[in-house]
């Protein structure tokens, strides 16, 4: 794609250096029907095309070569000190040339008007032509320049991006199957059936960390799958007195896709912070879909645990902050924190998603 792109780019600018000095020099045949002269084809190439040939070398002598070999590279004096000798030069042999194709082709020469300005007059007239064309040339180039840098940049700076969110997915994902085997570790001193049950859903679920993972978005219905079965395996070690709600309001077969992992952290810390070995607990998860705009809302109990419990570092939030300004710049909103009672934790996540291609859709279902 990028180099069909730079093809065209390449084919653009190509068409309109030529139809640029198409027009310049055929410029004394579009003022023939206006002025009311004459010229013809031996004429024109005897005259009338040496100013504009004069202009074409000068434009390419430094489009090709003075620009980017001493303005670019920061030897601006010899670029100009090249440019007069240059234009110099060009400018006398043009001039000369004129005088000897009128001289050798015996052309009377038109009397000389008393109010006629002097040939030297037309002599710096060319020389400033070539000037401006030189800055012209000069504005081309580095505008050229200018946004192949930028181009450039912007890439250096997709893939700077891509590789932050990769390295956050990898640490995710040793952080996500640590939460699950601590709590596949407690079901085993006290419910060993529970615990194999738990392995199975498991395995379930690494095959979505596996594969889905390596993806830069997957289809929302996968994601909120691996959710469920996610939350069904947090649900076996739980208590009778932890009550857990979930609402899924995902349209099926939903084109939306979504940056996998983004909302799991916010589910493991509700699991964290919401359950009380000894109170009354509850968590509330709630997924809802209008149009692109996909809306993860939790609300539990809060019950922080104490600064000796190890089960969690903190990462996993500061993870998905970091991936919603990389994957979501100015189109996500989040709000969270404990309510005034200081009884209550509420997480609400709403996220803008793009719709991919068809194409671009269909091969990363394939991939998966």
């Amino acid at each position: 794609m990028k180099q069909n792109l730079s093809q065209r780019t390449s084919l653009v600018e190509a068409l309109t250096h030529i139809i640029g000095w198409g027009i310049v020099f055929g410029f004394p045949f579009f003022m023939m029907s206006r002025s009311g002269f004459n010229i013809t084809w031996s004429s024109y190439l005897r005259h009338g095309c040496i100013v504009p040939l004069s202009f074409l070398i000068i434009f390419y002598l430094n489009y090709c070569l003075l620009i980017p070999r001493y303005l670019f590279s920061n030897h601006v004096k010899t670029y100009l000190v090249l440019n007069l000798v240059c234009i110099l030069i060009i400018a006398l042999g043009s001039h000369f040339w004129q005088e000897f194709s009128i001289a050798y082709n015996d052309i009377p020469r038109p009397n000389r008007r008393p109010d006629s300005p002097p040939k030297w007059m037309f002599f710096l007239r060319d020389v400033f032509s070539m000037v401006l064309t030189v800055g012209l040339s000069a504005a081309i180039r580095m505008s050229r320049r200018w946004a192949a840098n930028e181009a450039a940049r912007r890439e250096a700076e997709q893939q700077r991006t891509e590789a932050e969110l990769k390295n956050l997915r990898s640490q995710l994902n040793p952080h996500f199957l640590l939460n699950t085997l601590n709590n596949i570790y407690a079901l085993i001193a006290f419910d060993a059936d529970k615990a194999q049950q738990a392995v199975q859903e498991l395995s379930r679920l690494l095959r979505h960390v596996l594969y889905d993972n390596q993806q830069n978005f997957v289809p929302l219905d996968k994601e909120m799958d691996f959710i469920r079965n996610y939350i069904a395996l947090m649900r076996i070690r739980l208590s009778s007195n932890v009550t857990v709600e979930t609402h899924f309001d995902i349209r099926p077969e939903s084109r939306t896709e979504i940056a996998p992992f983004i909302f799991i952290s916010l589910i493991e810390n509700a699991f964290k912070h919401g359950i009380s070995p000894t109170e009354p607990s509850y968590i509330r998860i709630r997924f809802s879909q209008t149009g692109n705009r996909v809306s993860c809302e939790i609300t539990n109990s809060y019950h922080p645990k104490s600064p000796a419990d190890k089960s969690g570092s903190g990462i996993g939030l500061e993870q998905v902050r970091r991936r919603l300004e990389l994957s979501y710049p100015g189109r996500y909103t989040w709000q969270q924190g404990v309510d005034p009672s200081g009884k209550e934790y509420r997480s609400l996540l709403t996220i803008e998603c793009e719709n991919p291609p068809h194409s671009e859709l269909s091969k990363q279902k394939n991939l998966i």
